[in-house]
């Protein structure tokens, strides 16, 4: 019998073959940014540099996925400098994981969810969101200590809660690639971005 969070895991991937690539771009950041400020908010020393140094890219990719397309620059030149890193390999446990960090991971995803439209690449950046609710501890996982696969759903149910709030401007989303009017760009941002971002909501 498939589990709860596997079966509206399911229900998000389908959802994202269906959206288009501007609806795709802004849920891999929303997704990406949760992460991200959750790993900021860590004390200093648990912090990981790679992580952190993520976040340029991170905003150049909002700005992008709500219609700047002066942000494409930016995110080309940001993912093709870790295409060229040694961050970027295939040698497995014997090469730098730095890259591997659910955040900077869920980051890099949302860039190549910005750049080449592809529902997989949004589907990987909320799969490190399931990744990061699976490694929950403290009072986080306590909360789920009766059912530690229903944080793994709540995480996906949030995924769902965003996805039908980006639905509502799709029609919009559609053209963000191509360029959007500034006012319309700034609209955006103030009915996506902070929704979007909430950490809080991961609970």
């Amino acid at each position: 019998m498939m589990h709860v969070w596997k079966e509206l895991d399911a229900s998000v991937a389908a959802r994202l073959a269906a959206a288009s690539e501007g609806e795709r771009a802004v849920f891999a950041a929303g997704v990406a940014e949760r992460l991200l400020r959750a790993h900021e908010a860590l004390p200093p020393a648990e912090r990981r540099p790679f992580t952190v140094g993520t976040r340029p890219l991170l905003d150049a990719v909002w700005a992008g996925a709500l219609g700047d397309t002066a942000a494409f620059t930016d995110v080309k030149r940001a993912l093709g400098t870790h295409y060229l890193s040694d961050y970027f390999h295939n040698l497995g446990q014997d090469g730098p994981d730095d890259a591997d960090e659910n955040a900077a991971a869920a980051v890099i995803a949302a860039a190549e969810t910005y750049l080449h439209g592809c529902a997989d690449f949004a589907v990987r950046a909320g799969g490190r969101a399931v990744e990061a609710a699976d490694a929950w501890d403290g009072a986080e996982r306590d909360a789920y200590a009766d059912d530690p696969e229903e944080a793994l759903a709540e995480e996906v149910r949030r995924q769902l809660r965003d996805l039908d709030l980006i639905a509502t401007h799709a029609p919009t989303l559609r053209r963000a690639r191509f360029g959007l009017p500034p006012a319309t760009v700034t609209a955006l941002r103030a009915a996506l971005h902070a929704p979007l971002s909430r950490t809080d909501d991961l609970l």
